[in-house]
């Protein structure tokens, strides 16, 4: 009889040092996945600081650039839902469709910010003309000047299957019934540009402080 109270307590005591141990082991492995977590938690705090000073990074460029467009060049850019909108100041000679040569360096830079910051975006290059010749005639030519553009941008980088090029004739005039020589006539044969991304970072840069 005794024999079997000692054989009982030897067992009670097992199982209770068997617990022991299963809780340590669990607790012991609490500890492990509580420490994981903490670092996982840690590193995706720390990427996400690093990706928001990234972005900060990039608006503040943007903004530079793009302020270097207006400023520069007199660009006039518009966020619209899902575009933005560059109203150049790139004019051509009266019947002409050629590029100018005083317009290249805006063009050039206007590239260059396209290179950066739309990259992979359509783009639409409108041409315009001034109201002196027929109305098939000035789609025609503002057809021409937009081409001409779409080629000058190609040859700076800009993915030619990106950019599609409209005239527009003489519609939306700026300076309505101005012709060939006459005081404000050059505002009306002009290109501008419609890229088809969203306008969101556009804002944010501009806005940015």
């Amino acid at each position: 009889m005794r024999t079997l109270r000692l054989f009982g307590m030897a067992a009670l005591a097992a199982t209770s040092l068997g617990a022991c141990a299963t809780k340590g082991f669990v607790r012991t492995g609490l500890e492990e996945q509580r420490a994981a977590l903490t670092a996982d938690i840690s590193a995706e705090r720390a990427g996400r600081i690093a990706g928001d000073s990234a972005i900060r990074v990039d608006l503040v460029a943007m903004r530079s650039d793009l302020t270097a467009l207006r400023d520069e060049f007199g660009a006039k850019i518009t966020a619209m839902e899902g575009k933005v909108k560059f109203a150049f100041p790139v004019h051509f000679a009266f019947d002409d469709a050629t590029v100018r040569e005083n317009d290249r360096v805006a063009l050039e830079r206007f590239a260059e910010v396209v290179r950066t910051y739309y990259n992979g975006a359509a783009i639409t290059v409108e041409g315009f003309a001034d109201p002196s010749g027929s109305k098939a005639y000035n789609l025609a030519l503002s057809q021409r000047r937009a081409d001409s553009v779409r080629e000058f941008l190609a040859g700076r980088g800009v993915a030619p299957s990106l950019v599609t090029s409209v005239g527009y004739g003489s519609d939306r005039q700026v300076r309505p019934g101005a012709m060939r020589d006459e005081a404000g006539a050059e505002l009306n044969r002009r290109v501008s540009f419609v890229i088809e991304s969203p306008a969101e970072s556009t804002i944010a840069a501009i806005s940015a402080r």
